[in-house]
């Protein structure tokens, strides 16, 4: 059963601390479930009234989170110190919560879903209408996988005149998650190209601000625009993902009809207990059609020195950061391989011992953007991509992910991503920009990068 029983004492109990504090108080209850296909229950909650959906999946599948409706959303949208406002929020809604968990294995209870757009400083556009600067949302009803048991969590709001639960919403939902689903076919759509020669004029421009010393390494982003004959469901394109994207973090973070949705290669933190693990994800070359080309490809890219640098400037940002958060950490000397379904790249993880007083938004901060997204140095490099960037890229590049009220967590780096709004979606691809970078070949990486949202949308049979 969805409903969840013996809520009401709690509810009672939560609205009567609301009244003695005058602030909010959250009831949480989690209760241990049968099997629930997780894209099913993600594709339920859009015929439900709610308007929030949230979608989170490791590539090893054995933590997924699906997350329906608005309990509570912590924002900032002014704030230079956005991750330690949402941070300081969170800590003081959950202060006087009321959880009621039996079980409390990881990625279960009260938890944040969201992230942060790329670059607080940039302008802003009419296409990230929905996406502050940092967002998360706690959700209402909140389905979590983890290592072969389901669980479902359920998060109400208290204030002194009562809760705006919606039993009936649970109901809804139980009755939908019995019926057959089938996913929404592919639709044409026409391809719109955003002015690709101005960004490789910007990618020259980049190449002489490296090759003048101005800056070691700097990453440029560009757009491209798919117009659709109908409107386009999450849904269906987080389901291709899945299936096409194994290897990668799932995410899709749904408010009202704008989704913003990928499948990343890129691990940027996880915390859990006192561990850290990152990852060092940077130098990228396409798969072979054989496997002696595949090979072949994959020692090149091991030996080939641009890719190489590019890779060990990453490297080296991301152990500086991890040595200030931690007491220790541990990588291994050279990068390995990893392989996606379209592309491979340079790899070389991190893990870490956290110290006492870091928290996993902290050590969020210090690394975004690393340099595989951002550039080296990071703010010379925020300033010429503020500069030359055609683009608004609201949450390309940018830490997605989840938290929970023990700093346990995850964020991957949202790159492979596109955001979808009702007929029309806009896929983000960027590349690293060094001093013997050309503009074409760089473009022709681009063309890459965009391939798993292009197949995921349908768009490699229509082009």
């Amino acid at each position: 059963m969805i409903q969840q029983k013996g809520l009401s004492d709690y509810i009672k109990k939560g609205i009567n601390r609301s009244k003695e504090l005058s602030r909010p108080v959250l009831i949480s209850q989690v209760k241990e479930m049968k099997n629930i296909d997780p894209l099913l229950f993600f594709a339920a909650g859009k015929r439900t009234p709610f308007e929030t959906r949230s979608f989170w999946s490791n590539p090893t599948n054995d933590t997924i989170i699906v997350g329906l409706g608005e309990a509570y959303t912590i924002s900032d949208n002014e704030s230079t110190e956005r991750f330690e406002a949402i941070e300081k929020q969170w800590k003081r809604l959950v202060q006087h919560s009321i959880i009621v968990d039996d079980f409390a294995p990881y990625s279960t209870g009260p938890i944040l879903m969201g992230g942060f757009s790329f670059d607080p400083l940039k302008k802003r556009t009419e296409l990230w209408d929905y996406f502050d600067d940092a967002k998360f949302v706690l959700p209402v009803i909140m389905l979590s996988y983890y290592k072969g048991s389901t669980y479902l969590t359920t998060n109400i709001i208290c204030e002194p005149n009562g809760t705006t639960f919606g039993g009936s919403d649970l109901e809804q939902l139980e009755v939908l998650l019995k019926e057959n689903y089938k996913y929404q076919k592919n639709h044409s759509f026409t391809k719109e190209e955003v002015q690709p020669q101005e960004w490789m004029d910007s990618v020259r421009n980049a190449t002489k601000k490296v090759q003048n010393g101005e800056v070691e390494k700097v990453v440029l982003a560009r757009e491209i625009k798919l117009h659709f004959d109908e409107p386009i469901e999450a849904d269906a394109v987080l389901a291709r993902l899945k299936e096409e994207q194994p290897m990668s973090y799932l995410f899709a973070i749904e408010y009202k009809n704008s989704c913003f949705i990928g499948a990343s290669p890129e691990r940027l933190i996880k915390k859990k207990g006192e561990e850290f693990l990152t990852t060092c994800l940077a130098g990228s070359i396409r798969r072979g059609k054989t496997p002696s080309e595949d090979k072949q490809l994959e020692n090149e890219l091991l030996h080939d020195p641009k890719n190489l640098h590019e890779h060990d400037v990453v490297v080296q940002m991301i152990k500086n950061a991890m040595k200030e958060s931690c007491s220790s950490i541990t990588s291994p000397t050279h990068p390995g391989i990893l392989k996606m379904r379209d592309i491979q790249h340079l790899y070389t993880p991190v893990k870490g011992v956290a110290k006492d007083d870091v928290s996993l938004l902290t050590v969020v901060n210090r690394l975004h953007p690393t340099p595989a997204l951002g550039g080296q140095p990071k703010q010379k490099a925020f300033e010429i991509i503020r500069e030359l960037e055609i683009l608004d890229r609201g949450w390309y590049g940018s830490p997605v992910g989840w938290f929970d009220t023990n700093d346990n967590g995850e964020f991957a780096v949202a790159i492979r991503s596109g955001l979808l709004n009702g007929n029309n979606a806009s896929l983000f691809a960027g590349c690293g920009i060094v001093g013997d970078s050309q503009p074409e070949s760089e473009y022709t990486e681009t063309m890459i990068k965009f391939r798993p949202m292009l197949s995921a949308l349908g768009g490699l049979y229509n082009e």
